[in-house]
């Protein structure tokens, strides 16, 4: 059966890369080895260690952040850049992020957020925006998610991309209220009548939107949320005539709101009116109230570790990982008040993530899930520690807006451009999840990132990186003896790919491709020449060859 007791001893080297590929944009060979030698608890110690709050991105005209600026709004957009170049800007910063992220869970959560809570630029328009949402969900990484989920209700981005900003108590727009419950919160049960979707109907969706009336987009993110000290999102006021004076939300429904028999017919309206409206404070708590009704419900912890596993663990969640797996993480989700530490340790530490739980043929996870193009491309990058450019302008512009955004672009991902309300594809639509990232285009585009990567093809590209394959294997000590063969085999095979190959598999990347047929002592004495002083054309091209193979095999894709 599928269980949450926690693995005992350390975690080996299978585990630990294991654990390293899941919680962080990849691992080292030397990352493998520190992390085999400790226990579970131990190596979650380490990755929940909260880092430094990341610098801004910087705008590469001024040579400053735009974000946070010491001016006004006014004066920096006269200065700056367009918008499209500022948010062009802020994910290549991101994409940074994650590359030098090093062996911390932080970033590997703030994306997960992205995922789930999603919002598209297209919409949006404003890089401001944009990166400060990112710095929320950053902020709350290790946090408590109904907190986060309070704030990014109230979010600038999303009060802009689902039509928040527009909800107003004489023309309520609903949209944001029905993703809120469908796709983020509670989620869509089996519809059992006309608008009854078990866990909330539609008088509910209609009733919600009215609480969430009269709060506006921001465009000076100067309204500082008191929590987080990150701009939010406003609620629409003027100050009342009487004294002492009064701030009344202008633009929100003052009425009762009465939900129907799925949240148990709670009633929520304002505590206060004054001069026919509800003051601020009223409003937010009503908002407030709604909130914790919706966390109050069973289902929505369910909800949201079946998320949390579909991203960490596996895609597929039978009756068994319902009962034995998702059943117990909500209790502790619950209990906990929607901490999310406690959740991912629990799940993270237990015998079902690093398949112990079942016989080794049967409901694995480990290589189970497909790359991102994410992983394929940042994780390469963090496995060979490729040098990147010094100068920002290089890094932003070569390696990222002219390189690697590109590339994940053509691999299937439009970064921070989902396909809808609902998401990435591979994270949120069933039944084919994560293998969606495998289509007869994106395949040839994730193969070639490793001709890319070693500069073995010359297509006159210059992105600022590329993999110097023989430094790597002579000077990074990651190969303990790099003249003989089957070592170098084995340091690739073992740390490259998520699954164990076979002796045969194995030995079709020994004989046929590296030794290209021929005795493991050519390879010695090839590698011998090249220390003593010789060129380096035939070992880099044999390890080339190699790397080149590995990545462009099915289970490369594979983590």
């Amino acid at each position: 059966m599928a269980s949450l007791n926690p693995i005992t001893g350390e975690l080996g080297r299978k585990g630990a890369a294991h654990l390293l590929r899941r919680a962080t944009w990849g691992p080292g060979p030397a990352d493998i080895e520190t992390f085999a030698a400790l226990t579970a608890t131990e190596a979650l110690n380490t990755l929940f260690t909260p880092p430094p709050v990341p610098d801004p991105p910087v705008d590469l005209k001024t040579g400053a952040s735009w974000v946070n600026p010491p001016t006004t709004p006014a004066a920096v957009e006269e200065v700056n850049n367009e918008q499209d170049t500022l948010f062009q800007f802020f994910r290549a910063w991101h994409l940074e992020q994650m590359r030098t992220s090093g062996n911390n869970l932080q970033e590997r959560i703030t994306y997960f957020y992205h995922t789930h809570l999603p919002t598209a630029w297209s919409v949006i328009g404003s890089s401001e925006a944009v990166y400060y949402q990112n710095a929320l969900f950053r902020h709350y990484a290790f946090g408590n998610f109904k907190e986060l989920f309070k704030k990014i209700c109230l979010d600038n981005a999303m009060l802009r991309y689902i039509d928040g900003e527009s909800n107003d108590k004489d023309s309520p727009n609903e949209n944001f209220a029905r993703e809120m419950f469908e796709l983020y919160s509670i989620g869509r049960g089996p519809q059992v009548a006309e608008g009854n979707y078990t866990h909330y109907t539609e008088d509910d969706i209609k009733t919600a939107c009215r609480v969430l009336t009269g709060w506006r987009f921001d465009p000076t993110f100067t309204y500082l949320d008191p929590d987080t000290n990150i701009p939010a999102g406003k609620l629409e006021t003027e100050t009342s005539s009487g004294l002492p004076a009064t701030e009344l939300a202008l633009r929100h429904d003052k009425d009762t709101k009465v939900f129907t028999a799925a949240f148990g017919n709670l009633t929520i309206q304002p505590e206060e009116i004054v001069e026919n409206l509800a003051t601020k404070e009223a409003a937010i708590k009503e908002f407030d109230d709604m909130i914790e009704m919706i966390f109050a419900q069973e289902e929505t912890a369910h909800f949201i570790c079946r998320k949390l596993y579909r991203f960490f663990v596996y895609w597929d969640i039978s009756a068994e990982v319902e009962s034995d797996i998702i059943n117990p993480l909500a209790t502790t989700f619950r209990n906990g008040n929607y901490e999310m530490e406690p959740v991912l340790r629990q799940l993270l530490a237990s015998e079902h993530f690093y398949d112990t739980d079942t016989p080794a043929t049967s409901d694995n996870s480990i290589g189970a899930l497909i790359k991102s193009p994410l992983e394929i491309i940042i994780g390469s990058l963090r496995f060979f520690n490729v040098t990147m450019p010094a100068t920002l302008s290089d890094l932003y512009q070569k390696s990222y807006i002219n390189g690697i955004l590109p590339m994940i672009l053509d691999q299937g991902l439009d970064f921070y451009e989902p396909i809808d309300v609902s998401g990435y594809p591979p994270y949120s639509q069933e039944p084919s999840y994560n293998r969606d990232w495998i289509t007869p285009n994106a395949i040839g585009h994730r193969y070639h990132f490793s001709n890319i990567l070693t500069g073995r093809l010359d297509e006159g590209g210059d992105y600022g990186f590329q993999l110097d394959i023989v430094d790597w294997v002579r000077n990074s000590g990651n190969v303990s003896d790099p003249s003989n063969a089957e070592t170098v085999v084995q340091t690739f095979t073992q740390n490259l790919l998520a699954v164990e190959i076979d002796t045969d598999r194995y030995n079709y990347f020994l004989n046929d491709v590296f030794l290209d047929n021929l005795a493991p002592a050519t390879w010695t004495t090839e590698w011998s020449l090249y220390t003593a002083g010789g060129n380096d054309d035939v070992v880099r091209e044999r390890l080339e060859t190699l790397v080149a193979s590995l990545m462009q095999t099915p289970e490369f894709q594979l983590f």
